[in-house]
């Protein structure tokens, strides 16, 4: 299983600099970008909106012990930064875009519109793998971009409005609260999470087998997968970045 997933991967990063009539279509990529990310966007803005408010109210609670409610800006600012908007962005496309991903192909498969595309000489792996997984590694960071933005927001917003804090005060306490480095993490991070989830979609996809319940099944073995894999890279990224480098 691993090393199919590791050929397959070799494979469709290797056809990204192959386009072309039998190659993937740069149509086929805009088209997966629209529904892959466009698509993702109110969903991924909302989600971001509420945990910032909510990541705002619980600092809060905690700061106001402490006298220091002023710190809420520098939580919410590299906390969002770091964590929560590229973990929070890769889990709502997981659950939206990769699940769609897996049971397109894996109805592609079970209808054998992918052993007819074998038999005309086209490689599914450029035709049909490649245009998403492409489309996953852009959109990724650029819905972290927004939902990061987004959420602190969110945060500014329930902390002027709700607790009184100073607008220009809380932001300049954000600015002081991140490094570049914390920046670039979280773009890092959605790069790496979007390579894993249009891979791992993918595969899942390709690899369905027995009719209308194989593809739910495999469905549900991606999205569980994407997961599990992603709070791995998480982990590991996160030791690297903040221990090592």
């Amino acid at each position: 299983m691993l090393l199919e997933y590791a050929n397959l991967s070799l494979r469709a990063f290797g056809a990204i600099f192959a386009p072309g009539r039998r190659g993937w279509k740069l149509s086929a990529l805009f088209d997966q970008m629209v529904a892959i990310g466009v698509a993702s966007m109110p969903t991924v803005a909302l989600a971001n909106f509420l945990l910032g408010i909510v990541l705002a109210i619980q600092g809060a609670g905690q700061f106001a012990k402490l006298g220091a409610t002023d710190l809420v800006a520098n939580l919410v600012a590299f906390s969002i930064l770091r964590e929560i908007g590229p973990l929070i962005t890769a889990v709502i496309v997981i659950g939206r875009s990769g699940s769609a991903i897996t049971a397109e192909l894996g109805t592609m498969k079970v209808a054998e519109e992918i052993e007819a595309l074998n038999v005309m000489g086209i490689d599914p792996v450029k035709y049909l793998v490649v245009p998403r997984l492409l489309a996953m590694v852009i959109m990724m960071p650029m819905l972290t971009v927004l939902g990061e933005g987004v959420g602190l927001f969110a945060g500014w917003l329930i902390s002027v409005t709700s607790l009184h804090l100073d607008p220009i005060f809380y932001v300049a306490n954000s600015i002081q609260a991140v490094e570049q480095k914390d920046l670039f993490t979280g773009l890092l991070k959605a790069l790496i999470f979007g390579s894993v989830v249009g891979t791992v979609s993918c595969f899942y996809g390709i690899q369905v087998e027995g009719g209308a319940e194989g593809v739910g099944k495999s469905t549900t073995k991606s999205v569980v997968t994407c997961l599990t894999a992603m709070l791995a890279m998480d982990a590991l990224l996160t030791a690297i970045i903040y221990f090592i480098l």
